[in-house]
């Protein structure tokens, strides 16, 4: 019998919750109507995949407390996906990104399937309801996380230990979302993008986790300490590896696009570190090539050889590897449970390797 903690062991398990929760919330959605159905298709699809590296993080931030195996901490740590899957269901509408693990994004998604209706809408109202619909989803998704967190079937006690860092997780994630929004086209600044990181990605993916997961299990607040150490840098890792994927990435390989950075001119640290080191001549190229809604294959080739040439493509790597080692020492000396602090090792690279 595998060890249910093994990764690939907690992360069935993780799926086999999810499932079970979002099939009977499709079953009550249908119920009131069965014109629901393209929306219950879209919230199945966008929750049934992923790495599932959320619920990992605060299943072990309870671990590391000295907690054991539960059932119902599985389902509390599952939790974290649905607010993942509402973060990137937005998040693709902002972008108006296509792709994601290989599929039509939410509101793609959605467009084909009322382009099969009969109502004879033109292309443009077919794209608003889309849009509409999917914003729709991505609010779901979240009220589901917190329902799903509060049913998962541990004592209100622990419940209440945890219960105000959601509000917390919700602030930073919808303020980071905004940073990008506001910074999106403005000039290049490594220090705002790096803050952009911080609250858009780094947090709600391993801090938040890791905390609400060490609230529940009791924990100490040096415990805390310890996983804001681990998760800000490991958090900011896996968001510049991101970074790096979507401009170098192999679709085929990652399921996303690679060109969304560029079309959306998003202020990620690795274009604000092209930007700065660029010569006068690339900055304006740049400029000129950063937010192009269809820009052409020479034009695409042409701002990935300028991040290459800057040197910012290799910097990021090592800002990577400088953040995986901080987080990763930050658990030396903390006393975690031996079991704990292998997982977690084990986490900060799984988190930031390179897509194989």
């Amino acid at each position: 019998m595998s060890d249910p903690c093994e990764p690939t062991s907690l992360k069935s398990r993780v799926d086999r919750e999810l499932e079970r929760f979002v099939a009977a919330e499709a079953d009550a959605l249908l119920a009131l109507d069965d014109e629901l159905a393209p929306l219950v298709d879209v919230l199945t699809t966008v929750t049934a995949r992923g790495k599932r590296l959320r619920s990992a993080f605060c299943y072990w931030g309870w671990r590391a407390s000295g907690q054991p195996d539960s059932d119902a901490m599985v389902r509390a740590a599952a939790s974290m996906e649905l607010v993942h899957a509402a973060a990137v269901v937005h998040d693709d509408i902002i972008d108006d990104s296509a792709l994601r693990h290989g599929l039509p994004t939410a509101h793609v998604a959605l467009r084909e399937a009322f382009a099969h209706g009969a109502d004879g809408s033109p292309p443009s109202r077919r794209k608003a309801r889309a849009r509409s619909m999917a914003m729709l989803a991505g609010d779901l998704l979240m009220s589901w996380a917190g329902q799903m967190f509060t049913d998962c079937g541990l004592p209100a006690a622990y419940l209440g230990q945890a219960r105000g860092l959601w509000a917390v997780l919700a602030r930073e994630l919808i303020a980071g979302e905004a940073l990008e929004i506001l910074h999106t086209e403005g000039a290049a600044d490594v220090r705002r993008s790096l803050k952009v990181i911080r609250y858009k990605t780094a947090k709600y993916t391993v801090e938040h986790p890791l905390h609400i997961g060490a609230a529940l299990g009791g924990a100490d607040p040096s415990l805390r300490e310890v996983f804001t150490d681990y998760g800000l840098p490991l958090g900011e890792a896996f968001q510049l590896r991101d970074d790096l994927i979507g401009m170098f990435g192999d679709p085929a390989t990652t399921g996303k696009s690679n060109t969304d950075d560029i079309r959306a001119a998003r202020p990620t640290a690795l274009l604000a570190l092209a930007q700065q080191a660029a010569t006068p001549a690339e900055q304006d190229e740049l400029t000129s090539l950063l937010g192009r809604r269809s820009p052409t294959a020479p034009q695409l080739r042409r701002v990935r050889a300028v991040v290459e040439r800057t040197g910012a493509r290799a910097r990021v790597e090592d800002m990577i590897a400088e953040r995986v080692g901080h987080a990763v020492g930050a658990l030396d000396g903390a006393g975690l449970p031996e079991l704990a602090h292998r997982s977690l090792t084990r986490l900060a690279t799984a988190a930031t390797s390179r897509p194989d």
